[in-house]
């Protein structure tokens, strides 16, 4: 799955509450902050893990402030593991 969130956030917070939980579910893909400012996280794995991760990415750690969490399916890319990107 691959989510485009916009709003309120603190990019470094945000990478690493995901990039933390990520790593807890065994969940592989990115996150990254793009220039315009939307937030991009792509996540694959599991069917089950996958859909336990998707709430923590749509929800984000406290404080942050989602405006707009616009997702789509994507293709299995194969990713070895899961990494804060630089646009």
């Amino acid at each position: 799955m691959r989510f485009f969130i916009t709003g309120a956030i603190q990019k470094t917070i945000f990478n690493e509450f995901i990039k933390i939980n990520a790593d807890k579910l065994g969940i592989k893909g990115f996150t990254r902050m793009k220039e315009d400012g939307t937030l991009e996280i792509f996540i694959e794995g599991d069917k089950n893990i996958v859909e336990k991760m998707a709430p923590l990415c749509r929800r984000g750690p406290p404080h942050a402030i989602i405006r707009n969490v616009r997702e789509q399916d994507e293709k299995f890319q194969d990713f070895k593991q899961f990494k804060i990107l630089n646009f």
